[in-house]
């Protein structure tokens, strides 16, 4: 049976590099632009499946150090020998990726803040050099998450902005927004990350915010600088928007509602395993009755939300064998999606072409109708998720809720309703809790992410919920500063339930580092006349 799925996923990548719907690459069609499964075939497979590394991600991120060609025949030489042992050839060929962060000494009598200062200059990748692993180049400096991350990430990088603000590293901000217009350029979109396997999909589309930091900096024109890159970006999410039908609702990231009404949905463009975790994938479409296909482009839509992984996604709420991610409109995304509708419409208006603006502005009043009617629910008070197969709210509790107050979507009585249960099932010890189930799963209970902490702080305090904001500003920078001090780390993710204890769940380790932490923590710990606590 294992050979036969593996053949299967085999015949679907070769379809799949002919006649995929991903946008072009704009590089050109070599071997080293390849996704690793495609790159290396046979030696993938058996370096992924024969579980070489802990960590799948390590083999997918080595740098060859000859020619795919070369490797290969010597592979397909060497492997008959009878002393043939994969782990040395694979160290004989390929250079290990470095870990960013990892060897970094912590000075402890640094405070928390100083720290994270210091630590801007360990997670800055320079420029990069032609690549001939699976690293796509960008042409300006950035800034990693840290550990197994040694690549930008899309959404991380908002967040970890907010921290370069703080530090005045705007210089280090520009280039980040101009690397990610670079991708946009080249590849159609942001990528998950700047890594070949990850060009099936984007990551939540925080572009636009990225671009409003530079703006409410530089001042006048920076918007019109960046409008061909913010108006690709959205042609990108709206992909196959004409083609939607009452019997053909979907396509990509577009859903048609049964009203008509559009709202968007997270996707992936390659139905494969993903190669960063292509053991997992394997492991979990065998163990599942659907076909193999629909459960690899659930398992990838989920990374491309960047909640990989939650109970949002499960159909039972409890168990990664129910995963139907496609088949559900997201709060997070539908909001974002709004405030790129809107900064566009901006952008227009800076331009002086009025008629885009108002274009830009109607999608996105649409858009906040269709996600007040489909996702908000009343007697409740609060956001969900909706499954659009099933016509009805998946009925799961997340702090995706936060999105539209963050966005200053909702009326002020929405707002309470939504503080409401924060304050009543979410607030914990060390923040928020990311959801209410407790599944195994990184993007659950007991787990709380900096990034959700920074929206729902932000959006209490667009609606003067400031004693609950500030109670969860306060839990999590005291949170992170008891582990800054009893570590020397700042984590990727923390447990906000048992202090005392290590966050848990997902395909790897706790990393440290870390970016979008480093940038939060620093926001709130800034005062408000600048300066740094």
């Amino acid at each position: 049976m294992k050979n036969l799925l593996i053949g299967l996923i085999f015949s679907t990548l070769l379809l799949t590099a002919c006649r995929q719907a991903a946008p072009t690459t704009g590089q050109p069609e070599t071997k080293t632009h390849l996704s690793p499964e495609e790159r290396y075939g046979e030696l993938f497979v058996d370096v992924q499946m024969g579980e070489l590394f802990p960590d799948s991600k390590t083999f997918v991120d080595c740098t060859p150090k000859a020619s795919t060609d070369d490797i290969l025949a010597a592979y397909a030489h060497q492997k008959l020998q009878p002393e043939f042992d994969l782990r040395a050839f694979v160290e004989e060929q390929f250079i290990l990726p470095k870990q960013y962060a990892s060897g970094f000494e912590s000075d402890t009598s640094r405070t928390a803040a100083e720290h994270i200062n210091v630590l801007w200059d360990v997670l800055t990748r320079k420029a990069d050099d032609a690549s001939t692993g699976t690293l796509l180049t960008l042409p300006k400096s950035y800034v990693v998450p840290g550990g197994r991350f040694g690549e930008v990430y899309y959404w991380d990088s908002y967040f970890t902005i907010l921290g370069l603000e703080s530090a005045g590293r705007w210089e280090l901000i520009e280039n980040m927004a101009d690397n990610f217009s670079f991708l946009i350029d080249q590849q159609g979109f942001v990528p998950n990350g700047n890594r070949t396997y990850y060009l099936g999909r984007s990551q939540p589309p925080f572009y636009s915010l990225i671009v409003k930091v530079l703006a409410n900096h530089k001042g006048e024109g920076t918007l019109s600088k960046y409008l061909p890159y913010l108006q690709k970006e959205y042609d990108f999410w709206m992909d196959g928007l004409t083609n939607l039908r009452a019997n053909a609702p979907t396509f990509r990231r577009m859903v048609r509602l049964p009203d008509g009404a559009l709202l968007n949905r997270y996707y992936d463009d390659r139905p494969v395993p993903r190669p960063e975790s292509y053991r997992e994938d394997v492991h979990l479409a065998e163990s599942i009755e659907r076909p193999a296909e629909e459960v690899y482009r659930d398992i990838r839509a989920a990374c491309e939300s960047g909640w990989d992984f939650s109970s949002r996604w499960f159909a039972d709420g409890q168990y990664m064998a129910s995963i139907h991610t496609t088949e559900i409109i997201p709060v997070d995304l539908n909001a974002l999606l709004y405030h790129l509708e809107l900064t566009l419409a901006e952008a227009y208006t800076e331009e002086g072409d009025e008629e885009a603006a108002e274009f830009h502005r109607q999608r996105g009043a649409n858009r906040l109708r269709a996600l007040q009617q489909y996702c908000w629910d009343a007697e409740r008070g609060f956001f969900y998720d909706y499954d659009f197969v099933a016509r009805s709210s998946t009925g799961i509790p997340s702090l995706a809720a936060v999105y539209p107050l963050f966005f200053e979507m909702v009326r002020p009585g929405q707002a309470d309703s939504v503080a409401i249960v924060l304050k009543n099932d979410f607030l914990k010890p060390g923040g928020l809790v990311t959801s209410l189930n407790d599944t195994g799963q990184q993007w659950d209970a007991p787990n709380g992410w900096a990034p959700l902490q920074w929206l729902a702080i932000q959006g209490l305090r667009n609606y003067e919920q400031m004693e609950l904001a500030d109670s969860i500003a306060n839990n999590w920078t005291q949170l992170n500063v008891q582990v800054y001090e009893r570590t020397g780390k700042m984590v990727e993710k923390y447990n906000v339930m048992d202090m005392s204890l290590e966050a848990g769940g997902g395909e790897y380790p706790v990393q440290d580092g870390f970016g979008w932490t480093n940038g939060v923590l620093l926001r709130l710990l800034q005062t408000n006349d600048g300066e740094i606590k």
